[in-house]
């Protein structure tokens, strides 16, 4: 009897992994809409577009918020928003690697691309290792996080509520989210050195980058840490300790922020508004009333933002780092870039250059768009909001909650666009072509 053998051809969605991590990130963040959106997870009426703005903003880590959290949502919405921060945090693509891996150490060549390509490596060994790490680092920190807090808060607070604000605090900071329970952030905490302190300590260590952190426990000497990791220690330690002392001077006479506060508290306060800008987003003064310069400097401290590979938006410490370096060496007529007696390849300097710009040209046509449909509201309160948003930092001048709705949606879509990265916006639009042909070489005139 002659067998007869039927071929069913089904249909397959090639997409690339930039693809799949922009689809990903969406997913969520309809999925967290919907379930923000249940009677049962808010108190009174939420609309779908602060429920979207919310998920968004959760996803995204960036803690722009246009609901008083502690108010709004229930302990069902918190657990769904702290769920979301989470995911965001931790990258989708990073759950999906566990849970691959946990299932089958094979993975095929476009999840092998997908995973290399989310986590900046170009080996999958490596990238694998990178992923167990992030997951096992961020469930260490945020519970490291919860029983130091939940002791600091138990002396003001019964167990119960103290766990819950340790909880959500740590699971928030570490992640860099910034969402606080409180509408006026950690204004109510700004006198409480330990708590400042923790939640600091929370933020700049999310905001290093795992590889770092990797590092760091690897080696556990200066000597023979990684040239990467000696820079972005030393260039965050910079960048904090210089922010620290100007807010503190331009601040210190100010009665709206630090002028009022005891010589220990403005120093808390000023250290606290110099680390932020990382991506934390979690406030101890009104930022809105700082002065020009103060903002300024947080402007451009969030748009540096962290390391790569952490919960920090921005442009990554690692960019800058090259951008001044690539300076450097073309002002001294080097021939190549040099760091630390080690050269950094042509290609690294255009990728920082274009990760640079990209995010610039993001920032200015948010900002475009938001002076057309806003009008009436202050440009340095909306420039704030628009790099707030473009580099998930999630500070805010005040005025998030006053924007129309297209504002906000255009809002979603710069922190959507500023999770996903600029290369990653860049390689989804823009499509590789490759070709042998070697073109003439011709002399543009530049500067």
């Amino acid at each position: 009897m002659k067998k007869t053998h039927f071929s069913h051809h089904k249909k397959t969605i090639n997409l690339s992994p930039p693809q799949v991590l922009a689809l990903g990130f969406l997913s969520f963040i309809v999925i967290g809409t919907c379930l923000l959106k249940l009677p049962f997870a808010h108190f009174g009426h939420l609309t779908w577009i602060d429920a979207f703005f919310t998920a968004t903003s959760a996803v995204t880590i960036t803690g722009l918020s246009v609901i008083p959290i502690g108010q709004t949502l229930t302990g069902f919405g918190q657990v769904i928003l702290l769920s979301l921060i989470q995911i965001g945090g931790l990258g989708f693509t990073t759950f999906a690697v566990l849970a691959a891996l946990s299932l089958s150490p094979n993975l095929g060549l476009k999840e092998q691309l997908m995973v290399q390509n989310s986590l900046g490596q170009t080996s999958l060994s490596k990238a694998t290792i990178i992923a167990k790490n992030v997951f096992i680092y961020t469930i260490f920190f945020e519970i490291l996080g919860t029983i130091i807090l939940t002791v600091l808060w138990s002396k003001q607070y019964s167990i119960a509520t103290a766990l819950h604000f340790a909880i959500f605090y740590s699971i928030s900071a570490f992640n860099n989210a910034g969402f606080a329970l409180s509408p006026h952030g950690l204004i109510d905490f700004h006198q409480n050195l330990a708590i400042c302190l923790t939640i600091s300590g929370l933020y700049i260590t999310g905001g290093l980058g795992f590889l770092i952190l990797m590092d760091l426990k690897e080696k556990r000497s200066w000597k023979r840490l990684s040239s990467n990791s000696k820079l972005v220690l030393l260039t965050m330690l910079i960048l904090n300790l210089s922010g620290f002392i100007l807010i503190w001077l331009l601040e210190a006479h100010n009665p709206k922020t630090l002028g009022l506060m005891s010589l220990q508290d403005q120093a808390l306060n000023a250290w606290i508004h110099a680390t932020v800008p990382r991506s934390s987003g979690f406030n101890t003064l009104d930022i809105s009333q700082m002065t020009h310069a103060s903002t300024l400097i947080t402007i451009f401290l969030m748009f540096i933002g962290g390391g790569s590979l952490s919960t920090a938006g921005g442009i990554k410490i690692g960019t800058f780092i090259v951008l001044v370096f690539s300076v450097i060496s073309f002002l001294r007529r080097n021939d190549e870039i040099r760091i630390f007696n080690h050269a950094i390849p042509y290609q690294t300097a255009f990728k920082a250059l274009a990760v640079t710009l990209i995010t610039c040209m993001l920032i200015f046509f948010g900002l475009f768009g938001i002076l057309l449909l806003e009008p009436k509201q202050p440009i340095i309160d909306l420039i704030f909001e628009v790099v707030s948003a473009a580099c998930t930092v999630g500070l805010s001048h005040g005025v998030t909650n006053q924007l129309n709705t297209y504002s906000l949606i255009l809002l979603t879509i710069l922190m959507y666009a500023g999770r996903l990265g600029p290369l990653t916006l860049a390689y989804l639009i823009a499509t590789p072509k490759k070709s042998r042909v070697k073109h003439p070489v011709t002399d543009i005139q530049v500067g």
